[in-house]
């Protein structure tokens, strides 16, 4: 018997449910379509794949690189974004690399968050935000974008949007941040630069911080811009911009991801990596360094995959939302990013008989998404996964799906969906 003595830690209590554990095992059946988890099934870049093959044959390449970031990376890095931001960024003091996105949130909250701060968190989130910030020992304030228009159609991820009062009543002389996520997971919202402009104008106005995850950076559909919140006046001293090679080279199992600010933030993150994860692995960062110095020279020409990969995403995009279209559903058309949310509202499906202790608190589309993956094979990601309780009833209707796959997989999912509409009642 377990003694009572070695129970959890109290930073860790309650952030034992994840989505992700409670969902990929039930969607790794291969009969399943899987639209739920975010991962591409398509290739990622040869060129990135051939540059790996050939740093792991080097020997020196297999070994111990600089913690804070491979040289060649942070250099390519420096290079790729001092063009973004027409600013030079310094490769030692202004970055750092560490273990995903997910590792550049960590070394954030830990290295900027003290115990009894509080952090503002826009929802929907991804899920890992308010479990960081419950660890660093500080309050998530949550505040949810909210559903500007009661159309039906053509309906768009534009159509949700922060209330500007209501965003500042969260702001408070306890508050050391707000994490913004642009282009929005699972939305797809790209936060314009007016709305951007209001989050500025809080955080210095409040002298606040800003957590920006832009990992779907390079993911923007024709007639949207991406604006980073950094470059606004005032907000380069304040900001940490956290984003990955995983999403911005379709390599989400290379787990590479980069932080990038002012070195009197970075260097917080930078003793947070040294005593934690201190570096990661050399060959992986080598063949990152060299795919983006191929793309950096491209820049701005139809074969840079920085922009080549939202062409080929806009066409599967429009063809999953046409789908769900076709078959009576109400699918949000993402402005960003490769996830689309769909209102099941319209299917008026009967799930009373999903009981059970633990079914009867769940919300409705937790419920729906099992139902989903055991009668029509299908897989997605509830949305209330990304949103506090106080938001449920406002999410509930809706769940996520993933349109970053190859075409067969995208057929298999048309099939199911034309059948299902097939058996439903009239």
């Amino acid at each position: 018997m377990a003694s009572l003595r070695h129970k959890n830690s109290k930073r860790i209590e309650g952030l034992d449910k994840n989505v992700w554990v409670a969902f990929t095992s039930v969607a790794a059946d291969p009969s399943i379509v899987n639209l739920g988890q975010g991962y591409p099934d398509i290739p990622p870049p040869s060129y990135v794949k051939e540059a790996l093959a050939r740093a792991s044959s080097v020997d020196k390449m297999n070994q111990y690189t600089r913690g804070f970031g491979h040289p060649a990376l942070v250099k390519a890095l420096s290079q790729v974004y001092g063009k973004v931001y027409s600013q030079p960024i310094d490769p030692l003091k202004e970055i750092l690399v560490t273990v995903g996105g997910y590792g550049s949130l960590f070394s954030t909250m830990q290295g900027l968050v003290e115990e009894g701060d509080e952090v503002i968190i826009i929802e929907p989130f991804f899920d890992c935000y308010v479990p960081m910030v419950r660890m660093a020992g500080a309050k998530p304030v949550l505040i949810p974008l909210r559903l500007k228009t009661d159309k039906k159609t053509n309906i768009t991820s534009a159509d949700w949007a922060l209330d500007p009062e209501e965003l500042s009543s969260k702001f408070n002389s306890k508050t050391k941040a707000i994490i913004i996520n642009t282009p929005n997971n699972p939305i797809g919202k790209v936060f314009t630069r007016e709305e951007l402009q209001t989050i500025a104008d809080l955080c210095i106005k409040h002298d606040t911080l800003c957590f920006s995850d832009e990992v779907y950076e390079w993911l923007i559909y024709k007639g949207h811009h991406h604006v980073k919140i950094a470059t606004l006046p005032g907000m380069w001293d304040r900001t940490i911009t956290i984003s990955s090679a995983g999403k911005t080279f379709s390599v989400t199992g290379w787990k590479l991801g980069w932080s990038i600010g002012p070195e009197h933030l970075i260097k917080h993150l930078q003793t947070v990596m040294q005593n934690t994860i201190y570096t990661c692995p050399t060959p992986l960062q080598e063949a990152v360094a060299q795919g983006l110095l191929r793309d950096y020279n491209l820049m701005g020409q139809p074969e840079c995959y920085f922009t080549s990969l939202a062409v080929e995403l806009e066409a599967k995009r429009d063809r999953m939302a046409a789908i769900l279209r076709d078959v009576g559903m109400s699918p949000f058309v993402p402005e960003g990013g490769y996830f689309m949310i769909v209102d099941v509202t319209p299917l008026d499906q009967d799930l009373s008989h999903m009981g059970g202790d633990e079914a009867d608190d769940e919300a409705y589309d937790y419920k729906f998404v099992k139902w989903m993956i055991k009668e029509k094979k299908l897989a997605a990601i509830p949305v209330t996964a990304f949103v506090g309780d106080e938001s449920r009833k406002q999410f509930e209707k809706y769940i996520r799906l993933c349109f970053i796959k190859q075409e067969s997989t995208l057929d298999a999912a048309e099939v199911i969906f034309k059948n299902w509409s097939k058996d439903r009642p009239i």
